[in-house]
């Protein structure tokens, strides 16, 4: 008899305690981390500093792009090197209107010397082809395109 006195109020007692954690509501999401892919890209990421460089890119294809290009004004384009490859050297040549000069080179000189920060720091690999010098500038739909020598 001693025996169910003390089994029966423990017996109670936890089916209390159990009964009562099945109510307790708590919202998963509170505690647990964010998935990285959602969180925001901070300073210090390859993420962050590769929108930077596409930011700065679409600057100067935006400024560029003000000018229109026609066959009569071909000669008052000229050809940049942009971008730079991890072994080094340029990706690619860009036109840009001579007026616009003194404005677009330093902002092109200044994304090739990010881009091969962002190439070291990275170690970003490439294909380290050489890019040829451009042959000059032709105009397709408004727009100025380097032309490259066939070889």
């Amino acid at each position: 008899m001693k025996k169910l006195f003390i089994q029966v109020p423990t017996l109670v007692l936890f089916s209390v305690f159990a009964l009562n954690s099945c109510k307790a509501k708590v919202d998963p999401n509170t505690n647990l981390p964010k998935d990285i892919s959602e969180r925001p890209a901070d300073e210090s990421s390859q993420k962050y500093d590769q929108a930077q460089l596409d930011k700065l890119r679409a600057e100067i294809d935006t400024e560029i792009s003000k000018e229109k290009c026609t066959d009569a004004t071909t000669n008052e384009w000229k050809p940049a090197p942009i971008g730079s490859k991890a072994c080094g050297g340029p990706k690619s040549y860009i036109a840009y209107p001579a007026k616009l000069e003194a404005q677009i080179l330093p902002k092109i000189e200044s994304y090739n010397t990010k881009e091969a920060e962002f190439n070291k720091k990275y170690n970003i690999t490439s294909d380290c082809s050489l890019v040829g010098e451009p042959a000059g500038i032709r105009c397709i739909n408004g727009k100025a395109e380097v032309v490259y020598p066939v070889e």
